[in-house]
């Protein structure tokens, strides 16, 4: 290594020099954050600016900052203001915008989620008496005395609970759902 390249650290050094456990290291790169250079026997190597990248990272997230707000944030350059270091008003705007943009996102897969719940509880109620009715007729328990509860129950719940039939031209020997024929035993 010459003496104008930049020194590189070792995942284990460079944790060390951050304070953090190499696994943090890690856990960072895999989500995108940083990307260090690898020798060629593929060992990450990080250069300063990885290090100054780490130290961003950190104290955002001693600040209470999610990893996906940290990385719109790391998108956008800090600007020297008064001896610190800090966002400009147009780079809070961005990062603002692109936050908003994923809540929303977000928000609309909830409410689709929350449809898709909706319709599978509906789709279960609407099964579960047929599950009931055959683990009964499995038990041995009479077709027609379970079929005649079904209708009662049916009669009770009255047709507002029920989505209506089907029509479709009646053939002979055709029954309504729940109904045997004669002479047949469901």
């Amino acid at each position: 290594m010459s003496k104008d390249s930049p020194a590189l650290l070792t995942v284990r050094n460079a944790a060390a020099r951050l304070g953090v456990t190499p696994r943090t290291l890690k856990y960072y790169e895999e989500r995108g954050l940083v990307s260090p250079t690898r020798s060629e026997g593929r060992y990450r190597l990080y250069d300063e600016e990885d290090l100054k990248r780490f130290g961003r990272i950190l104290r955002l997230r001693s600040l209470g900052f999610s990893l996906h707000g940290i990385t719109e944030m790391l998108k956008r350059p800090l600007e020297a203001v008064g001896g610190t270091h800090r966002y400009s008003n147009e780079s809070l705007l961005q990062i603002r915008d692109a936050i908003a943009q994923q809540v929303d996102a977000l928000d609309a897969r909830i409410e689709a989620m929350r449809r898709e719940l909706k319709e599978a509880q509906r789709l279960r109620a609407e099964l579960s008496p047929d599950l009931d009715y055959l683990e009964r007729r499995l038990a041995g328990e009479n077709a027609e005395t379970l079929l005649e509860q079904r209708r009662s129950a049916r009669a009770k719940a009255g047709s507002t609970n029920t989505p209506p039939l089907a029509k479709r031209p009646r053939k002979a020997g055709d029954s309504t759902p729940g109904e045997s024929t004669p002479g047949e035993s469901t």
